[in-house]
């Protein structure tokens, strides 16, 4: 028997934006990874390393001062980034891609109700008519925790948390086998977090793959089958949510940061400041912030491989520091 392909996997996808001068900045370098039939991808690093920017390339949303290399079949049969505008309008976005946006409020048409603007994704995706729709309208919004008591307000009347939640129910409807969610849980407080990223995770219960970018690591670790983090632009650790935020956790030096510096755990931050990505270093991005750090990370930018971007081996850690961290 064959088996299912990956709902999306990507390979060395690169995103550069060239600017005034000619001079260009390196937002996403060779990421690599898949995404499983029921399985939920959670991406995660600091803002600025170029997240959301794979997430736009991944939906051909990028400005027009973007290239894009590498490949990113959805099902095994659409590279999304050599796809033309038609087809991801019409058939990718919304039906085989549900996305909940950064900035709802962009995503959200200013001149209609959260009503109208439900009843008709509902019609387009779900084929629902006449007497249904209302029903099927509250039920939606239900799905995100979406007050039935707004859904006749406009998106400008909304608060940031309630424009969040209008977005996440809209991205549900349909049913897309795979959906995007770009900081979904921005606005809401933690019971709403809680139960906002339990309906993300039920999108997974019959086979649809689920994509969340996100810097709440409570988040991640409460839906995550694995776990991919970014920095400076390149994905430098990919594990299994399990181990990665229990034993033996992160292998990466940046991705032990990440959990150290949570309150629940050392409450102790990251010190320094990420590379600007018009700037990155010839080796490791992470070696002026590292404390593991020899000549080899600074001449040298370590490899991909077996989910790993390091170059202290398997546990991501030399032995003992080779210096002092710096003051953060």
């Amino acid at each position: 028997m064959t088996a299912e392909p990956p709902v999306l996997d990507v390979r060395d996808l690169s995103v550069r934006f060239r600017m005034r001068g000619g001079r260009d900045i390196a937002a996403v370098t060779d990421a690599r990874f898949s995404v499983a039939p029921g399985e939920c991808l959670a991406l995660v690093g600091e803002s600025g390393c170029g997240k959301s920017v794979l997430a736009s390339a991944l939906l051909g949303l990028l400005p027009a001062n973007a290239r894009t290399t590498g490949s990113a079949l959805l099902a095994g049969d659409t590279d999304l980034l050599t796809a033309g505008e038609r087809t991801l309008a019409r058939t990718v976005r919304g039906r085989r891609i549900g996305l909940v946006p950064q900035s709802p409020a962009a995503h959200l048409t200013p001149v209609r109700t959260v009503r109208a603007q439900l009843e008709e994704s509902l019609r387009e995706l779900t084929g629902a008519r006449g007497g249904e729709l209302p029903k099927a309208g509250v039920a939606a919004a239900a799905r995100a925790s979406f007050p039935e008591g707004h859904l006749d307000r406009y998106p400008h009347e909304l608060s940031g948390g309630l424009a969040q939640r209008a977005a996440t129910a809209l991205a549900l409807i349909g049913d897309a086998p795979l959906l995007l969610a770009d900081e979904p849980t921005t606005g809401l407080d933690r019971d709403l977090v809680e139960r906002t990223v339990d309906e993300l995770r039920r999108h997974t219960d019959e086979g649809r793959a689920l994509l969340i970018i996100t810097h709440d690591l409570a988040a991640a670790e409460r839906i995550a089958d694995r776990v991919a983090v970014m920095y400076a632009g390149r994905i430098v650790e990919i594990a299994d949510a399990e181990t990665f935020f229990g034993a033996p956790g992160p292998r990466h030096p940046y991705a032990k940061g990440l959990l150290d510096a949570l309150p629940e755990r050392e409450f102790t931050p990251i010190p320094g400041i990420p590379p600007e990505l018009g700037a990155l270093p010839d080796g490791c991005a992470f070696a002026d912030r590292c404390a593991y750090a020899d000549a080899r990370c600074t001449g040298e930018r370590p490899a991909f491989t077996a989910g790993l971007a390091c170059h202290h081996g398997p546990t991501g850690r030399a032995p003992s520091p080779t210096k002092e961290p710096a003051d953060a």
